[in-house]
């Protein structure tokens, strides 16, 4: 059963941008706005399943929720987080994404995952 509920979850663009994204390290839902730009509350639904389901985790950091990959993926996910690495190379949407995130880096760095600042986290 764990199979098909990974695969419900891949089989969505969206979710696969999240989670190529998220394979870089743990993001506040406003960083996936200025990487993926997609509205805030598409990006909040789609990691709400993704939450749902096992595949990522969230925790509260002032007032932004940061998510990363699941801390202990099973072998199943983790080949498939593997597989959707090795094919988003070549696909230019996760290519743009990548380079956007790249951008961002220094804000994330000085800022934290959260977006918020380190002194508010």
């Amino acid at each position: 059963m764990e199979l098909v509920k990974i695969h419900e979850c891949l089989c969505d663009r969206t979710r696969l941008r999240l989670l190529h994204v998220l394979l870089q390290g743990p993001l506040c839902v406003c960083h996936f706005q200025d990487v993926l730009r997609e509205p805030q509350v598409k990006i909040s639904k789609h990691l709400a399943y993704l939450r749902t389901r096992g595949l990522v985790t969230c925790s509260r950091e002032g007032n932004w929720m940061v998510y990363r990959l699941e801390a202990k993926p099973t072998s199943v996910l983790r080949a498939n987080l593997a597989c959707l690495q090795d094919c988003a190379r070549e696909e230019p949407v996760f290519r743009r994404d990548l380079a956007r995130l790249h951008r961002l880096a220094p804000v994330i760095a000085s800022t934290g995952p959260c977006g918020c600042g380190p002194a508010a986290c």
